[in-house]
């Protein structure tokens, strides 16, 4: 069984889309103003593709011993986690965000011609993310955090194995069956119904008009909105090679991880979590249930990780965690 955090814990080509954001708890607010400590940088992926990112070097400005690459949740531009980076950076961990393409700074002028999918952000973008960090940061030991979906994107990556650990924060595979069963109805039918007709109307899905995040591209969008299954494998619209490959490399992968769920997060259930599970069977996986009231918050849902509250009572010990390397213990 998951472990159950208790209380407040101690001190070129396509260009892909992504998935949006929880419409009953949108992201935390952000600022635009940019650390001192934080460098704009350009990732070119091996399809030619640019992307954004920014790297926030550790202070003291020394070689960190530590480095953690942020993979976003899908539609989600990588400014939202800038708070969280600054914390890690303040403490010694260098940090590198980016956003995938279709998204945030790595957002093309025309999105109608953004045919990017899942494949394209794990096997160009983050594995991209990961050379680049690691040739930024070659004595550090380097660790993912991923969010939401961004979290199993780490396993698409052919050099994932340069990640010695992950944390996979309110990660799920985006199967409507593993939705919070208060919201499942109402999610389903927008991420599953209302998302694929605008998608098929616009070329792309337009998250900002609805408040929903950034715009997704067409092949994200679909791909997420025609999941029928839990098994991707059986998922008949998908290209089986790339997919296949990719779920290949989530078997293979090897290390530590720690997943933390959030008991009112309509997206990422404990049933979601047990399909990531499935989808990395070689990897060691401690995981952490926080209910809103273990860390005096009203809610958390599947951004809250990233506010005021999380930060004060979850930061410093999942600091304490990577730090040591973590406990991982089946669970």
């Amino acid at each position: 069984m998951p472990a159950r955090v208790a209380g407040p814990p101690s001190r070129g080509t396509a260009q892909p889309c992504a998935r949006t954001q929880d419409a009953l708890n949108p992201p935390p607010r952000h600022t635009d103003t940019m650390a001192e400590n934080a460098q704009p940088v350009s990732i070119a992926a091996d399809d030619g593709y640019v992307l954004r990112g920014t790297f926030f070097a550790a202070n003291p400005r020394c070689a960190p011993l530590l480095a953690a690459l942020v993979n976003c949740g899908a539609g989600i531009p990588a400014r939202h986690y800038a708070r969280f980076a600054e914390y890690l950076a303040s403490v010694g961990i260098a940090v590198l965000t980016y956003d995938y393409r279709g998204i945030g700074l790595s957002r093309p002028q025309a999105m109608r011609h953004c045919a990017a999918t899942i494949e394209d952000w794990a096997e160009h973008d983050c594995c991209a993310a990961i050379a680049w960090l690691r040739a930024r940061c070659p004595d550090a030991t380097l660790v993912g955090i991923g969010h939401s979906v961004g979290g199993v994107l780490f396993g698409g990556a052919p050099n994932a194995h340069l990640l010695s650990r992950f944390v996979m924060l309110g990660a799920h595979t985006g199967y409507y069956g593993d939705y919070r069963r208060t919201y499942r109805l109402p999610m389903a039918l927008l991420w599953h119904g209302v998302m694929p007709a605008m998608t098929a109307l616009f070329g792309y899905f337009p998250a900002r008009m609805l408040r929903l995040g950034d715009d997704i591209p067409k092949g994200v969008a679909m791909q997420w909105a025609k999941r029928r299954s839990p098994f991707v494998r059986r998922a008949p619209h998908l290209p089986r090679d790339r997919m296949g490959r990719l779920v290949d490399r989530c078997a293979q992968l090897q290390g530590d991880a720690l997943i933390l769920t959030f008991t009112d997060d309509g997206f990422a259930t404990a049933a979601g979590a047990a399909w990531v599970r499935e989808f990395f069977p070689s990897l060691n996986v401690e995981h952490w249930v926080i209910a809103p009231a273990d860390v005096g918050a009203r809610r958390l849902g599947h951004f809250g990780f990233f506010r005021r509250a999380a930060a004060v009572a979850i930061w410093p010990r999942l600091l304490t965690h990577l730090r040591g390397g973590g406990t991982a213990r089946a669970g």
